[in-house]
């Protein structure tokens, strides 16, 4: 069994969790679990959804032998992901979002109060996307493009953080490098200290927005490399154009699947047109790794394609 599926059994309730680890075949290639109020448990492992049974077995369609999730089971686990205080974990109860150790991601759907800063009362579900660090999936990207700024391209569940964090720990067991982990989701810090491997000579920013994180690096930690998620805004570009002045080289991803895409967004456009990211890598779907390396040189849709890089993630990891 799994860090990260032993992880998530110790939230879950005792009926949940147990029936869980009964199902270790099952879930030792899921992407996700899914909890759904009045309804079942679900394992996701690619294409496949199975329902979650009593005594651990599996079906693909729900019966009565299968586990009903109820309010109050997942009002329990809604506790224990936030460790019994409101207050510490008021940002986490107001975005909808977890993030365990091992970098196990919790999204919450439901009913949210009103105001600013609306928390959630009502519980229809629960999503747990379960991160796995695969040591050495990033090798062929990283030789490939070493000392190149880079953009790590796909969609969801591509593998795109996945392929980020051994980027992250390769550059950081080589050179001074910063992390902004605004999610806690690359590194997994628990008490100050990785859970995942980033490299040794890795400075973890968590907690601060990728704005506020990439500025504070910048300006205290002198990376020669900052490392990022899911870039895409306008601040985030502001912050980059910034860390370029000073020299630091970026190494960060994004939600596009092709350069068409990629050049469809305002906030990216601006930063390809001064020169702030050298290459794109452009990822299959399903986590089945580099589909192709791009040159950003001329930023414009005729960038030519200048080599290929066949890196493999098991279907799954992300």
């Amino acid at each position: 069994m799994s860090t990260s599926i032993r992880t998530i059994c110790g939230y879950l309730t005792p009926d949940i969790g147990s029936a869980l680890m009964k199902a270790e075949k099952e879930v030792s290639c899921a992407s996700e679990i899914r909890l759904y109020n009045g309804r079942g448990v679900v394992i996701v492992d690619g294409n496949s959804i199975k329902f979650l049974s009593k005594d651990g077995s599996v079906s693909p369609k729900f019966s009565s032998s299968c586990i009903t999730v109820n309010g109050e089971q997942l009002k329990i686990i809604l506790a224990k992901l936030s460790r019994y205080s409101v207050y510490c974990h008021e940002r986490e109860l107001s975005e909808g979002c977890f993030v365990l150790e091992n970098g196990v991601r919790v999204g919450i759907s439901g009913t949210y109060s009103e105001g600013s800063k609306g928390t959630i009362k009502d519980i229809s579900s629960m999503n747990i996307r379960i991160a796995r660090q695969v040591i050495g999936c990033g090798e062929k990207l990283f030789s490939s493009t070493y000392g190149r700024s880079l953009l790590i391209c796909g969609a969801v569940n591509s593998g795109k953080t996945t392929i980020l964090r051994d980027l992250c720990r390769q550059y950081g067991n080589a050179e001074k490098v910063s992390l902004i982990d605004s999610r806690n989701e690359i590194a997994a810090v628990v008490k100050g200290r990785p859970t995942n491997d980033v490299g040794m000579l890795t400075d973890i920013i968590t907690g601060k927005s990728r704005h506020d994180g990439v500025i504070s690096a910048i300006r205290t930690l002198s990376p020669g490399y900052i490392f990022c998620d899911e870039i895409g805004d306008s601040s985030d570009a502001e912050a980059i154009r910034e860390g370029i002045g000073c020299g630091v080289k970026f190494i960060a991803t994004i939600h596009a699947e092709n350069m068409d895409d990629l050049l469809s967004r305002s906030a990216v456009q601006e930063l390809l047109e001064t020169g702030a990211f050298e290459k794109a890598a452009f990822l299959w779907r399903n986590g089945r790794g580099v589909r192709e390396i791009r040159s950003l040189g001329n930023a414009d849709k005729s960038s030519r394609s200048v080599s290929y890089c066949d890196v493999r993630i098991p279907v799954g990891n992300f």
